[in-house]
This record gives structure tokens, sequence and C-alpha cells, in this order.
């Protein structure tokens, strides 16, 4: 029996990705590696990342904003209000160059700032009700033309730039120009890839110019686009004591915003090409694992390609493959850092080596996170 709290959640999923191209490179090719000596086609961990902080913002309903519009937000705010437009842009100058810091600054444009900042979005409602309540000193420092320094009170500023939320808490922030800010995220995400060689296909494409004349039959346009298709391996871990710390110690938020992101993480899709492929499948096989030492990625379960079992598919040969890999390294690194470890897919059967199994990922998400914070759990 392991008496150590819960650390981490692993979890990894397969999911089978139709003719797709989620994440371009600079000149539109699906985003690739090589791994075991063969092409694979890769999707970064920014872009899966980024469609799963959207989904768990939708959910929870308390976005962050990451931006270098913020001056231009709170000048559109104030003119709303029937601000003048000088003296509303001069206001979101002042709300940056009232922060104190020497490295944040205000572009040459005089409306985008130097860095990209990330914040809770309530954050810029407080900047810009700081800018109302302080409308007279700005009339009066905009008349000496800014010649008179900082008008808004900067530790009011300060706390409102480097507050943050759960977002936050779960995906980290650093930002050098104000260190105050810096938050360590809680997650690991690895850049997912396809289990097996892949080979990238050229569409050719046309449009048709539905004026043409009846007696044109060429189209108004023609180019191509590069798409693929595979069978990928996903993973992302959660540090627990990190996120509840991030949390100010709030162990309930840090469930909330466990089972949020394996919800968000399981269910989200990028939008790369999405209107003209429509990729939107769910996962195979969902593998979580509570663990009260270290996170353990099954990437090398894949480092031999998968080949294409007797019908021609990858799916069912990847998922034999990662159980298979997961057995192997409960007997190299033993199990007495699992808590618990289950697993939901397409298989009827259970996979050995992924723990339990249970019908649906509502369950995996639900034990996991129950068994994650549950004080003293523990034993294999």
């Amino acid at each position: 029996m392991n008496a150590r709290p819960p650390r981490f959640i692993d979890l990894h999923i397969l999911q089978t990705i139709p003719y797709a191209n989620l994440n371009r490179d600079d000149i539109g090719s699906p985003k690739s590696l090589v791994y075991g000596g063969v092409g694979r086609t890769r999707v970064s961990s920014q872009c899966w990342k980024r469609a799963t902080r959207l989904e768990i913002e939708a959910e929870l309903g308390d976005p962050a904003v990451r931006t270098r519009r913020v001056i231009q937000e709170i000048s559109h705010r104030l003119r709303a209000d029937g601000w003048p437009d000088d003296l509303a842009t001069f206001a979101g100058r002042q709300v940056v160059e009232s922060s104190g810091s020497s490295g944040l600054k205000v572009e040459k444009d005089n409306v985008t700032t130097s860095v990209l900042l990330y914040l809770p979005a309530t954050a810029i409602d407080g900047l810009t009700a700081i800018a109302r309540a302080n409308r007279e000193q700005l009339e009066h420092a905009a008349a000496a033309g800014g010649k008179k320094g900082k008008v808004l009170p900067t530790d009011q500023i300060v706390r409102l730039l480097t507050a943050s939320n759960g977002i936050i808490a779960l995906f980290g922030r650093m930002l050098a120009e104000l260190p105050d800010a810096n938050v360590d995220g809680a997650l690991q995400v690895a850049h997912a890839f396809s289990t097996h060689a892949t080979e990238t296909e050229i569409d050719f494409f046309t449009a048709v110019d539905d004026l043409n004349p009846a007696d044109e039959t060429g189209s108004g346009h023609m180019n191509d686009a590069e798409f693929s298709a595979g069978v990928f391996y996903r993973y992302a871990n959660i540090n627990l004591p990190d996120l509840t710390r991030n949390l100010d110690g709030d162990s309930t938020a840090a469930r909330e915003l466990a089972a949020a992101f394996m919800r968000s993480f399981i269910g989200a899709m990028p939008t790369g090409k999405r209107t003209a492929t429509a990729p939107q499948t769910v996962p195979d096989l969902a593998y979580a694992a509570v663990r009260t030492d270290r996170p353990i990625s099954l990437a090398a379960a894949f480092e031999t390609p998968v080949r294409a079992d007797h019908v021609g598919g990858w799916s069912a040969p990847s998922r034999r493959s990662l159980a298979e890999h997961a057995a192997t390294v409960h007997r190299l690194w033993g199990t007495d850092g699992l808590v618990r470890h289950l697993h939901a897919g397409v298989e009827a059967k259970s996979l050995p080596g992924l723990g339990d199994q249970v019908p649906s990922f509502a369950e995996l998400i639900d034990e996991t996170v129950t068994a994650a914070f549950t004080p003293s759990s523990g034993g294999s």
C-alpha cells in the first residue's frame, strides 16, 4: 500500500483522425516529425492546448485573454461610454504606462503593447473601471500633452495585470516584464503524433465562377492543399500539488479544473481546415493513471511504427501496442507509484496493462479525479 498522496494525473489518448490538416507549418503542409526512422504527422502541443483551453473556458465561463490589444480594448469600451477618441486612447495607454514596468511598453503605433499580456477577461473590466474612475485626472494629463507622467494608481493596475484565474493556474503564465505575474503551469502537454508512418497527400481543387458566361467552362480559381490521416497518440499530465498551490490551496477548485481539463482534452479538436474536412472524431481509447511518484509518457510504445493489421487498420494494433508497452513499464518501473489506473474505449474487452475498464469517458474522468483528490488513497 502506498500512503503517499497523489501527485500526478497522466492522460493518454489514441484517436483516429481522417483526411485532415489540423496543424499547418509555414508552407501549409501538415506538421511532421521523424520518429523511429519514419515520417509521422504531428499536431503541436500549442495547437491542441489552445483548443482545450477554449473548451474549458466555455464550460467554466471564466476565460483568460492573451493579447497585445489591451489599449485598444479599453479605448473601445470608453468610446462606447461617450469618451472622445483621443481621450479614450490616451486612457488605454495610461493603463500600460502606469504599470511601473520598464519592460512593458507601448509600441510606436500607440495602441499595442510590446509583449503579449495574459490575464483574466475580468481584469480588462477592472482596468477599464479604473480609467472611468480617474477620468478627471486623465483629462488634465491629456490637456497637458501627457507630460504629467503616470496618472493611474500603479498598485491597482499591477494587481489586475498580475491577476490569475483557473485557466492561468492550469496553463501557467510567463511574463518577464512583470515578474510578479509569473505562474508555473500545472500542465505538461506533448505534441501529438501518428503511431505509424504517414505520407502527405496533395488535393488539387478548383472553384467555379458562378457568373461565368455560358460559353466559358473554366474554373474561377485553382489551387492545391496538403492533408494526411492516421491514428494519433496524445499525452498530457496534471501536477496536482502545483495546481492546488496556484489556486491558493483550494482543492475543490483544483478538482473541478482537473476534471474540466480531462473532459476538454479528450473532446477538443483543433480547428485547422475543419470546414473543408470536418474531422470530428472522438478518441478510440483514453487511459488515465493517478500517480504518487512522477508522470510517465507511453510515447515509446510507438517508436517502432505500428503496422496495419490484416484488415488494414492502425487503430486496433495501436491500442494493443499501448497496452503492451504500459505492461512493460509497470514491470520495469514498478507499480508502487500507481494509485489508480483505468481505461475506456471502443474495445469490448479489457486491455491488460491499462488497469480497470470503465464503459465511458465520463466514468473514467469521475473515477480518476476521485482517486486523485481522495486523501490517503493509495495502492496499485
